[in-house]
């Protein structure tokens, strides 16, 4: 992981020390950009990738945590756990399929696009992959999302839970609301923000001359 993200900084100083983007530094662009995203898919895919990392972990929804709250006093820790559990295995069963959305990104980069990110803020090449992709890795995500919320009882649990809530409080009855589009909606804000992070480390880590890229760099 050090050595991939020690290139991607190498890459990113020489093209900045250059007074254009040469076709070939573009090329390295993308593939840097490639290899990054893939770092995020390859991290929230895993077991635990969402439910295990404070900054992503997919929480109870706003909605519910006076509910949440209250069932856990009443008896119900485990069943509230259980919920929030199989949220975030939803999650991390759809992370996959991100990696060819943001790889055809990365392929459909123009020469135009590569010099923005060079040029841009610390989160241009994110801002570039939310533009590109949000609305198909959206699409993507939501079915196998639908699909494992229901094999892991998500479904289940958020019907039982808000049941037992609405007999205890009949007079403050959850509203229904789309738990799948909830649920796809804090998987994709946990990417972006493991892309954005890949990003920050591209753009910020000290880099060490470990390669024969890094020692052209540096011999500037």
């Amino acid at each position: 992981m050090q050595r991939i993200h020690l290139w991607l900084v190498a890459t990113l100083i020489l093209v900045m020390a250059s007074p254009a983007l040469p076709q070939d530094l573009a090329a390295g662009l993308k593939e840097a950009l490639a290899v990054g995203t893939g770092n995020a898919v390859q991290m929230l895919s895993k077991s635990n990738g969402y439910f295990g990392d404070a900054a992503v972990k997919i929480l109870m929804p706003e909605k519910m945590q006076t509910a949440a709250e209250v069932l856990k006093k009443a008896g119900y820790q485990k069943e509230v756990d259980e919920f929030v559990l199989s949220m975030n295995r939803a999650a991390e069963q759809a992370a996959p399929k991100a990696r060819p959305i943001f790889e055809a990104a990365v392929r459909q980069m123009t020469f135009e696009d590569a010099q923005k990110i060079v040029k841009g803020n610390q989160t241009a090449a994110t801002d570039y992959f939310k533009a590109k992709t949000a609305s198909q890795l959206t699409d993507a995500f939501k079915p196998v999302v639908a699909d494992t919320m229901s094999q892991v009882g998500a479904v289940r649990s958020y019907k039982a839970l808000t049941d037992r809530y609405n007999s205890m409080m009949p007079f403050g009855k959850l509203a229904a609301f789309d738990l799948d589009d909830y649920v796809t909606g804090k998987a994709l804000d946990g990417m972006f923000l493991k892309v954005g992070q890949e990003e920050a480390r591209i753009r910020t880590n000290p880099a060490a001359r470990t390669t024969d890229l890094l020692k052209k760099v540096f011999a500037k």
